[in-house]
């Protein structure tokens, strides 16, 4: 991640995060920004600048930031963006947008349920076994991005009693087994952070792959703290976790000895080749954890609403209505982590003026014809041909078997 995009991502991550508050939940904010980075461009007017703020960067700088990341994927993070549009509802303003999306943006008619199902499969991993959103025939444009990863640590975690979480821990009565970061490989720290105040930091990186990996980064403050300070604090580490000095790091010998938020801090003598002969060792201690949610993303905070709009500019549709939702799922282990996210955006037609509806109901109450027409969505020699046909004159009651469960096959 580029330290241009680190800014604007973490302002966005706050509000998507604030939605869930602090129940245990995960989401992926890059998955959710990105689709508002690709359709920023074709916004004008208030939708322009309402989307800039929620973006926290200018419409062309995040079409530019969104396109270095999906055209140049990471290894160990597959990435995919979609944008499809139903049948019979592609205009020129629509072509003139999609021309200036990232090359590896998926276009074309939108899928039906099955084929978006399919799409958040392949592109994350199979971790995410459904589109977010249901499909239905009011559904005239559709947005969506997949990001997943499955990775192995590059040094394993130890297991550790759940009692070394501390005295002060509810969780050590309720587990048996932790994970303890093992003696090399690991990044350990206490960092001063803006919104948290001092907080313990653990780094776990993944194997690389083509020179590329990935690091976790788990974040403890005060408990007293408001989830909202430690993500904003989790977010602050994470620009330079992977730096070899992490800014704000703390040095043990400025901290008091005794237990701190979330640490404690011992002395004792030893033999040490540190120059001013004083030594600083780390070590961690966390929980396994899993996650799976569903986040409603129409609130005008995060943009969506902006970008329907902008969108229902595109295809002539005066008064679109939104669907958008993200689906993520997280596994963290002792041997690896895996994570995935779609977001999925819909733009529905608008609601019809009130009229006047009328409804009959067909009885075939006399004799009457039928047709069997094949067909063949591939649109081979079969498709439309009519295989049986009949006349129905001497009707029957149902057979004993039309009244029975239906069989497994039939």
């Amino acid at each position: 991640m580029t330290r241009t995009l680190h800014t604007p991502l973490a302002r966005y991550a706050a509000r998507l995060h604030a939605a869930a508050g602090d129940r245990h939940h995960v989401a992926s904010p890059l998955g959710a920004w990105l689709l508002l980075a690709l359709a920023a461009p074709a916004a004008t007017g208030a939708d322009r600048d309402e989307l800039e703020d929620v973006l926290g960067v200018g419409a062309p700088a995040a079409a530019e930031l969104a396109g270095a990341l999906l055209d140049r994927p990471h290894p160990l993070v597959p990435s995919a963006t979609a944008v499809w549009q139903q049948a019979g509802h592609d205009t020129a303003r629509l072509a003139e947008w999609r021309a200036t999306l990232p090359r590896t943006t998926a276009t074309g008619p939108l899928p039906d349920q099955p084929g978006l199902d399919a799409w958040a499969r392949e592109h994350t991993l199979g971790l995410i076994d459904r589109f977010p959103l249901t499909r239905s025939p009011e559904v005239l444009l559709a947005l969506a991005s997949a990001l997943a990863t499955r990775i192995s640590w590059a040094d394993p975690f130890d297991l550790a009693p759940a009692g070394q979480l501390g005295r002060a821990s509810a969780w050590a009565g309720r587990l048996d087994r932790v994970l303890r970061s093992p003696a090399r490989g690991h990044r350990t720290w206490i960092a001063a952070t803006g919104p948290a105040g001092d907080a313990a930091v653990h780094a776990a990186p993944a194997v690389e792959r083509d020179g590329a990996a990935l690091v976790v980064v788990s974040v403890a403050a005060d408990p007293s703290t408001p989830a909202a300070d430690v993500l904003a604090a989790a977010y602050e580490v994470a620009a330079t976790a992977v730096d070899e000095a992490p800014a704000g790091r703390r040095s043990l010998f400025a901290l008091p000895l005794g237990d701190g938020p979330a640490w404690t801090v011992r002395e004792k003598r030893v033999h040490t080749h540190a120059p001013d002969g004083r030594e600083e060792r780390h070590t961690a201690v966390l929980p396994c954890w899993s996650a799976r949610d569903e986040h409603d993303l129409t609130a005008p905070a995060l943009g969506f609403p902006a970008v329907v709009r902008t969108l229902g500019g595109l295809l002539g549709e005066p008064a679109p209505r939104l669907e958008a939702r993200q689906a993520a799922m997280a596994r963290y282990g002792r041997y690896g982590f895996e994570a995935a996210a779609v977001t999925a955006a819909f733009a529905l037609a608008s609601l019809a003026p009130e009229g006047v509806a009328r409804t009959a109901e067909l009885r075939f109450g006399h004799p009457y014809a039928v047709v069997a027409v094949a067909t063949d969505r591939n649109g081979g020699p079969w498709h439309g041909v009519p295989v049986f046909s009949a006349w129905v004159a001497e009707p029957e009651e149902p057979a004993t078997t039309d009244l029975a469960d239906p069989p497994e096959e039939f």
